[in-house]
């Protein structure tokens, strides 16, 4: 019975979420479009000509955002974006889609020979793990998905590329910020107004890889 509330409560708030119906009206697949716009403008992160993977993209609407900045005259798209998710992802025009876990070394092998060896100057991951509600376990999924990443970010990113990912307050929250403070010289974190107040989501945006 409560669990039923629970379910209506959230489905009324969902409709009557603004940025659902801003999401609803500009064509975006998610309200979660207005969180990366928010981080983007606000670390002016993302131009034409940039080449930019999308970890986690399903269903698509930080992809969908990436290409309305990347088109340039006549509609062409001036700029390369990669995504990536295990799960399956309507076409975006323009946009390069693998479908497969991020985690695996197979589905890791084919994103790096899709890049060819060029740098990307824009990593953004919206991905987060199946979470079953033990804190130390979350904690670790959480934690294994920022790594990984990280890690791609490190090997693939222009020195002076960022890393936009999505993190959770709680356990191994601060260790994650000062692995990230050890790799890049700027690292900021963000809680877009399309964030949710009740959720513990916020976003870490690292700028300029050391060494």
């Amino acid at each position: 019975m409560a669990k039923n509330k629970f379910s209506k409560e959230w489905v009324m708030q969902h409709i009557n979420d603004p940025f659902v119906k801003m999401a609803t009206q500009k064509g975006y697949r998610a309200r979660a479009a207005f969180k990366l716009t928010e981080i983007l403008d606000a670390e002016k992160l993302m131009r034409r000509g940039d080449i930019i993977v999308d970890l986690g993209s399903t269903p698509g609407s930080w992809s969908q955002v990436a290409r309305e900045r990347l088109v340039g005259k006549g509609g062409i798209l001036d700029g390369r974006i990669v995504a990536l998710d295990l799960l399956p992802m309507e076409p975006i025009a323009g946009v390069e889609f693998i479908l497969g876990d991020f985690s695996e070394d197979a589905v890791l092998e084919q994103l790096n020979q899709s890049l060819e060896g060029v740098k990307v100057d824009l990593v953004m991951s919206d991905m987060a793990p199946n979470l079953s509600g033990v804190g130390l376990a979350d904690a670790a999924r959480i934690q294994q998905v920022i790594d990984l990443a990280l890690e791609f970010s490190l090997m693939h990113l222009k020195t002076d590329g960022a890393l936009i990912v999505k993190a959770f307050h709680g356990s191994g929250f601060s260790q994650t910020v000062e692995s990230f403070k050890r790799h890049f010289k700027r690292v900021v974190e963000r809680k877009p107004k399309a964030s949710r107040d009740r959720s513990s989501e916020t976003f870490l945006i690292a700028k300029g890889r050391k060494g």
